[in-house]
């Protein structure tokens, strides 16, 4: 018997032994049975799009681009390769892993990136992404491992009912209840899955579960609905493992989970329709600044309050990503003791709270927008929830850069963007953030902006958030009113100040193979 035969039977002798000693219900929730048993596990496939998929899951690193530069070249087009990618993604991963459950919410931005860019460079950010996930899927030896397979189960619950049940499993950390009512929900429409999912997303304030859902379901639109099991399936998945952690430490979960449905009933949410008030500068600039620096109690309150009042949901949503932005302006950097060579000290870029913050309030945005009618309010209450509190480590004046306003005399678009190109060249955030303000002062067309910040959000890794952070700004820009839109421009002339010096993985090897600089 060779060395690598005995290890391989010592392993299953192990595995036996265990097995036999947790029992095989507590085995299979852990996983042990799978490599014991040999009977044959049916893997999930996805029709016409299954080779590409299995393609760019198991394609070696090395080889991945030249590959998928021979695929654009003899027809493929972006679309496709996104979804495959996504797919790709979700089978490998299921929600589960840090770094791909955020390769898969960059993939929706990455491929609306590509349509604002020129021809020749519109491949960039998808082929930058797809790098990052193939990386990734071999770094885990996910190339022929699975998380998801194919549901064999399904649960039909009354849709009054539907919901709470379905918390209840995830409280439970129980996955295969919480995957058979999700696999019910599905067979009566995306929709409802999706919905469903919600009730699980709205107990925790955590931006990972709230915008991975969010661009599961915008994937939808690239992937078609008939993949809505495999991509909404994923926030199964993730809102279970929190449950299983907070169980292991002993946690109760957030104040939300009984806030909310609190919340629902004693302002009467469900039982009236929504409003049309729409709310004035005055009243937005109030409310932002109260969601910024208020409890997140009394935020959530506020906003049941407020859309109890009348108020549109678009309304206090605007706020509330108003409020999140200020945690950007107000970020006086990483500190020393969190930094590290990706993240240094005084960078705003990656996890800090401000992009988080603006990324979930964007997210829980859109999902007010697609929602059914309990979920457009759930989500207005609990994105308020989630952006407040936050301002422990925040400074009370905005980062520093009005001081040099007064330098600033340029007055034509090509100076002002020349200067900026020097100021994210050189991570300096103040500077970036002077000129931003500059130009929106003087009304100049925004497209020439974003076009510079975007080929640095194409260019940089962004430590995971480059694409996903300049999606939210770029439609929050086009949600917010003229009066305070331009606060998110100078946020990203920030961000983008702060993440350059860090090129993506991949970048270079893409530009080549596609032919530009």
């Amino acid at each position: 018997m060779s060395a690598r035969s005995r290890r391989e039977f010592l392993a299953d002798v192990g595995r036996g032994m265990l097995i036999a000693g947790v029992g095989s219900a507590t085995a299979l929730e852990l996983g042990l049975t799978t490599a014991l048993a040999e009977e044959p596990r049916t893997r999930l496939t996805f029709g016409e799009l299954e080779p590409l998929v299995s393609l760019l899951q198991e394609t070696p690193l090395e080889r991945l681009l030249p590959v998928l530069a021979e695929k654009l070249q003899s027809g493929t087009d972006l679309k496709t390769l996104v979804s495959s990618a996504a797919l790709a993604n979700a089978r490998a991963f299921g929600g589960e892993d840090y770094t791909g459950f955020h390769t898969f919410m960059a993939l929706v931005p990455a491929y609306q990136m590509a349509g604002e860019l020129p021809s020749a460079r519109r491949a960039l950010p998808v082929l930058k992404v797809i790098y990052r996930n193939s990386s990734r899927i071999h770094a885990t030896s996910s190339s022929d491992r699975d998380v998801l397979s194919p549901l064999t189960e399904h649960e039909t619950i009354a849709a009054d009912a539907r919901g709470e049940e379905f918390r209840k499993a995830v409280h439970a950390a129980d996955l295969r209840r919480a995957e058979s009512q999700f696999a019910g929900a599905v067979q009566e429409s995306p929709q409802a899955a999706f919905d469903l999912v919600q009730h699980a997303i709205q107990d925790e304030a955590d931006v990972h579960r709230v915008v991975m859902s969010w661009r599961a379901w915008s994937m939808l639109d690239l992937t078609g609905k008939e993949h809505a099991e495999t991509l909404l399936r994923q926030s199964v998945h993730y809102c279970v493992d929190v449950e299983r952690k907070i169980r292991q430490r002993n946690g109760t979960g957030a104040s939300i989970r009984s806030l909310l449905p609190q919340l629902l009933t004693e302002y009467r949410l469900l039982e009236r329709p929504l409003g049309d008030r729409k709310a004035d500068d005055a009243w937005i600039d109030r409310f932002a600044r109260l969601v910024y620096s208020a409890t997140r109690e009394e935020a959530a309150t506020a906003a049941a309050a407020a859309l109890a009042e009348g108020f549109h949901p678009e309304s206090v949503g605007e706020a509330i990503s108003l409020g999140a932005n200020l945690l950007v302006l107000h970020d006086p950097g990483r500190l020393e003791k969190w930094s590290s060579k990706e993240k240094p000290p005084g960078c705003v870029h990656g996890d800090s709270v401000g992009v988080h913050a603006s990324d979930a309030a964007n997210a829980w945005r859109c999902i007010a927008r697609v929602g059914n009618a309990r979920n457009r309010v759930a989500a207005i209450i609990v994105g308020a929830y989630h952006t407040a509190g936050q301002t422990a480590l925040t400074t009370e004046e905005p980062y520093p850069y009005a001081s040099q306003l007064g330098d600033l005399k340029a007055e034509d678009a090509g100076s002002l963007l020349g200067q900026l190109e020097e100021a994210i060249r050189g991570n300096d955030q103040a500077r970036a953030c002077a000129i931003a303000d500059r130009y929106g002062s003087l009304s100049l067309s925004v497209r020439p902006l974003f076009d510079v910040l975007l080929k640095y959000a194409v260019s940089e890794d962004g430590a995971l958030h480059a694409e996903k952070y300049y999606r939210t700004v770029a439609e929050e820009f086009a949600a917010t009113r003229p009066a305070f839109r331009w606060r998110q421009m100078i946020a990203l002339a920030r961000v983008t100040a702060s993440e350059h010096g860090f090129p993506a993985p991949g970048y270079a090897e893409a530009c080549e193979l596609m032919g530009v600089s």
